[in-house]
């Protein structure tokens, strides 16, 4: 029997559409995290032990990113224009107030998020809810139209779906941050949530990112699992690059099986890091069972991938 091997595919990027109101929305998040870089200089105040303007220029800086992939996700849809094209502007929208409100607290001099303070302060925190569901179901939104489409090569199409949909997984890991600790329900100080396990927020924490370095972190996991949208794609532009070099990786379905066993992988990592924050583990302080599954998550990977590339060769 032979087998048929696919000529290189027409690059990851090679369908290339924008969805232009988040578009906008990623010019303005340039111009916020330049507002928030000046005030990161010029103004020394902090809030939860962090810089007043660092949580602005983390989220002016994931939104950006964030917009700017969903634009191009948008982009590769060949029907469902009209939906699409709704899905994306509601996203912009909601995304906007969020940032509003982030930029508006840090002007204010207070922190924007799980404060419950004042009645205001609770008014703005749960409108920050809403738009981010709003959000998070509109790309669930775009997630569906995705697999309804026909993305062309089947690695392409498994690195966009699966990165999209691990980076849902992700976004609503941050549902995990909003009940009140323990702490906090027995001596209320008007705040209710919160991103550390173990201890309250505010400590020793890594530069610029704030995860902690002495409790555990849900901003990890949920950073990590939010990312996956960009991950993925770049990963499927990479093997197809390869492709031009290396003749196993020609085939689609040795570029498909290998991103297979990485979105495993990466599955894997998320749920590892997540009941590391959970179990009130900083992510710089593995305990052995955490760092023993860890490695044989990536061993487990590592011999899968070299069996799938040495099967490519065989047939190239």
């Amino acid at each position: 029997m032979t087998r048929t091997i696919d000529a290189p595919p027409a690059s990851v990027i090679a369908r290339f559409g924008w969805h232009r109101p988040l578009l906008w929305l990623s010019v303005g998040m340039i111009a916020l995290a330049a507002v928030a870089l000046v005030g990161l200089v010029v103004d020394q105040r902090s809030i939860t032990g962090m810089p007043l303007w660092a949580k602005p220029l983390k989220f002016s800086l994931s939104v950006l990113i964030y917009s700017v992939t969903l634009s191009w996700l948008l982009g590769q849809l060949p029907r469902a224009r009209r939906i699409a094209w709704w899905s994306g502007t509601i996203a912009a929208v909601f995304l906007a107030v969020e940032m509003i409100v982030i930029y508006g607290a840090a002007f204010a001099d207070t922190t924007s998020h799980f404060n419950v303070s004042t009645p205001f302060s609770t008014a703005l925190w749960g409108t920050m809810a809403v738009s981010i569901v709003i959000v998070w179901s509109a790309t669930i939104l775009v997630a569906v139209l995705l697999f309804r489409a026909d993305l062309g090569d089947p690695a392409r199409s498994f690195a966009i779906r699966s990165g999209l949909i691990i980076a849902l997984i992700g976004m609503g890991l941050a549902f995990l941050m909003t009940s009140p600790t323990a702490a906090q329900l027995s001596s209320f100080q008007g705040i209710a949530g919160a991103h550390t396990v173990g201890l309250a927020d505010g400590g020793p924490g890594l530069p610029l990112l704030g995860w902690s370095t002495v409790a555990g972190d849900l901003r990890i996991p949920h950073f990590v699992g939010m990312h996956a949208m960009q991950v993925f794609p770049i990963l499927a532009l990479l093997l197809e690059l390869g492709s031009r070099r290396l003749s196993a990786l020609r085939d689609s379905g040795t570029r498909l099986g290998i991103l297979v066993v990485i979105a495993a992988l990466y599955l894997g990592v998320i749920a590892v890091l997540t009941a590391q924050a959970l179990s009130g583990r900083s992510i710089v302080s593995p305990d052995a069972a955490i760092a023993t599954v860890s490695a044989a998550l990536f061993a487990a990977a590592a011999v899968a991938i070299a069996a799938i590339v040495v099967r490519g060769r065989r047939f190239s």
